[in-house]
């Protein structure tokens, strides 16, 4: 049967359902990616910071190779990580981010998180104090990098992971090539109502990450409520004879 799509401002088409990578152990990926397109998934979202482009690219391109699906088959995400947020770092990060997966063109890059981090070499730079160190560099001069990625075809469309709205209006009055997606958390406890909203009005697609409630969250907040432990989505679940993941995704 055919994936449920969504069409972006640009024209071009995303399936509905995306694979998250983040969280993916390296030496299991390349058989997860492989089995998650057995089962029909098209679409996978990734990111340099993840640690596993490599090996999802293996997945990927054993995929291609068997001949179960083409490049074109599929819609590929990554994000650009925040020591890279320089105009002249994008176009280089992205060319990073292809080699590991193995591709000549992803179909959706993001900014990961507005925030710049030092450009150090460190992914997570810190100080002596233990606390990150920032860059100066703003979001708008990185966004002029992202549009480079798409005028030399290593990207179809680009787009916002993390922004919020006055954020994201900041790119808009800039921008020549307008941002297609917004990617933020977003479940029953945290609806994004408003952004939701905002993005509308301006054609921008909006994707949930972590739509089951972030079950890790209680390692770090163990007095924050459970989204998978919730009597009244127990209920539904019972009431419609359907799992709470697909509850909780049905909510998006």
């Amino acid at each position: 049967a055919a994936q449920p799509t969504v069409t972006f401002n640009n024209g071009r088409i995303c399936p509905l359902l995306g694979f998250g990578t983040y969280k993916c152990n390296p030496n299991e990926v390349a058989e997860i990616v492989k089995q998650a397109i057995n089962t029909g998934y098209r679409h996978f979202d990734c990111a340099h910071v993840y640690g596993n482009e490599k090996e999802i690219g293996i997945g990927l391109n054993e995929k291609f190779n068997d001949g179960t699906v083409q490049r074109e088959d599929l819609f590929i995400t990554s994000k650009l990580w925040n020591t890279f947020h320089k105009q002249e770092q994008v176009v280089p990060a992205l060319k990073t981010t292809l080699a590991n997966l193995g591709l000549e063109y992803i179909d959706l890059y993001l900014i990961h998180w507005p925030m710049g981090f030092k450009e150090d070499g460190d992914l997570f730079p810190k100080d002596e104090n233990d606390k990150v160190l920032y860059s100066d560099t703003h979001f708008t001069e990185t966004w002029r990098g992202m549009e480079e990625c798409v005028k030399e075809g290593l990207t179809k469309s680009i787009g916002l992971s993390n922004f919020n709205s006055r954020q994201i209006q900041e790119i808009l009055d800039i921008a020549s090539i307008k941002p297609v997606n917004v990617q933020v958390e977003c479940h029953p406890y945290l609806n994004q109502t408003k952004l939701y909203k905002f993005c509308q009005a301006n054609g921008i697609t909006l994707t949930a990450y972590s739509p089951l409630g972030s079950p890790r969250r209680t390692i770090i907040k163990p007095d924050d409520p459970v989204l998978l432990e919730d009597p009244k989505f127990k209920e539904l679940s019972d009431k419609y004879n359907k799992t709470l993941g697909q509850i909780l995704i049905r909510y998006q």
